[in-house]
């Protein structure tokens, strides 16, 4: 269930008591107590748009697919910009192409209010390590080339509270990182570590960014929110000095291209990372199997890569 849990007002003390209850009876599995409840706050308040997505879930669960698609659809036009995720549930309903499942509205609102928890909760509860991961390829990339493990400008795509900031400690003469949530961005800063702290989304930053100027590009576990990433591949080779380096950390797949997944994350396949590094003019480094954090204590399967120009 994407949607966030901060409180939302219906304008209704009473469809929000009810909405409370509604959302109670989901998380305890009552579904039918949920979608129940659900309609009886759109009766109270009919463009509230959490009742719907909450309706569509529990409907959804209780397999009325038909009251489900309605559900979600409503509440998507009631806020088009989808901060309560329920593209994501249409997608999983087949009634939405999964590459656009995902807004950044979407993202941003997630990792708002999951700010203040966030390094505690993946490095403690979900044993996350995928910025150590990529800090650790880096220097086995650079040894391989015989090369210094130093940068210069280094740009962090999707920096979060700043932990790839951290896992490169001191090996970056500029470090600039970019993140759609400013309560994320608020984390980073204190962290002391970036030059430059931009609020936007990756590629419209990278687009922003002169041609030819980065020694290293590192995204740690952001590509699971994006579909396609062409235009990331692209911007990326773009922004980079030549024998720059690209790095990131994918969740993996057996198929071709990319899927969006149960835990609503997309996940790349190898041959997709390849083909995209090929057309864009990117020499495979570094291409292995990895895990960079646990899903109920069982590792999610990823990729670690490292690209250069």
């Amino acid at each position: 269930m994407p949607l966030t849990s901060s409180f939302r007002s219906s304008g209704d003390v009473l469809a929000d008591r009810r909405y409370e209850y509604a959302g109670a009876a989901f998380d305890e599995r009552d579904f039918e107590a949920a979608a129940d409840l659900a309609r009886q706050v759109l009766e109270l308040a009919p463009r509230f748009a959490p009742a719907h997505a909450l309706l569509g879930r529990a409907a959804a669960e209780l397999g009325l697919q038909g009251e489900a698609v309605d559900a979600l659809r409503r509440a998507l036009e009631l806020e088009p910009e989808d901060v309560l995720g329920v593209r994501l549930d249409l997608a999983r309903l087949g009634a939405l192409p999964p590459d656009e499942a995902m807004t950044d509205s979407y993202v941003r609102a997630l990792f708002d209010e999951y700010a203040p928890k966030f390094d505690r909760h993946l490095t403690k509860s979900l044993g996350y390590r995928g910025p150590e991961l990529i800090a650790d390829a880096l220097r086995r990339a650079c040894s391989r080339q015989i090369r210094d493990d130093r940068f210069g400008l280094t740009l962090d795509l999707g920096c979060g509270t700043g932990l790839m900031g951290q896992a490169l400690g001191g090996l970056c003469e500029a470090l600039v990182g970019v993140d759609l949530s400013p309560r994320m961005l608020e984390k980073a800063a204190k962290t002391k570590l970036y030059d430059e702290l931009h609020q936007g989304e990756l590629v419209s930053f990278l687009k922003g960014r002169a041609d030819a100027r980065a020694d290293l590009v590192v995204a740690a576990d952001v590509f699971v929110y994006m579909a396609a990433l062409d235009d990331a591949f692209r911007e990326a080779r773009r922004v980079l000095k030549r024998e720059g380096l690209f790095a990131f950390t994918v969740q993996a797949h057996e198929g071709e291209g990319f899927l969006l997944g149960t835990d609503a994350r997309y996940a790349h396949s190898e041959s997709y990372l390849r083909k995209l590094a090929e057309e864009n003019g990117f020499a495979t480094v570094i291409l292995e199997r990895v895990s960079t954090r646990e899903d109920r204590g069982v590792p999610v399967p990823g990729s670690l890569v490292v690209l250069q120009r």
